[in-house]
């Protein structure tokens, strides 16, 4: 959760932030901070670039866990989360990755520990997490790639 605050701080903007509203907060902090305006500066100008990937990686990230994202992939998700099979799960500092062998993964954040080692000794881990993790946490899908299987 600490990543989503300090996303919105660094673009000024709130929970209730539409997708239009961020996409126009991220085109005038591009406008603002985009390297091709700095041409004879080369330290501002890779100070700008610097700042320029955090806009970028923060509106990304906004983005991908916005409700009008969330809403738009619901049906993709709960296909997924249904009837794809956990391929691989990593939890790294709160946030858990669960990839699916149908290529698809999603980020879920503020995962309990207990939380991801009850998942990893579950007798069924596609049932502990449609139980415990699925509809519990904020996610982001993070990776849709072609598996074969």
């Amino acid at each position: 959760m600490r990543k989503v605050i300090e996303y919105r701080k660094l673009l000024g903007v709130d929970k209730a932030v539409t997708l239009n509203e961020l996409k126009s907060v991220y085109r005038n902090f591009m406008k603002e901070y985009h390297p091709d305006k700095i041409q004879d500066n080369e330290a501002l100008k890779l100070e700008v670039e610097e700042k320029s990937k955090q806009i970028i990686e923060a509106y990304h990230f906004l983005v991908s866990i916005a409700p009008e994202t969330i809403e738009a992939s619901l049906e993709e998700y709960n296909d997924t989360t249904t009837n794809s099979p956990i391929a691989d799960i990593t939890f790294t500092a709160k946030r858990l990755r669960i990839d699916f062998q149908n290529g698809s993964a999603y980020e879920y954040f503020s995962v309990p520990e207990n939380t991801y080692i009850k998942l990893v000794n579950a007798d069924s881990q596609g049932r502990f997490a449609r139980r415990h993790i699925y509809t519990s946490f904020m996610y982001r899908k993070v990776s849709n790639t072609s598996m074969a299987l």
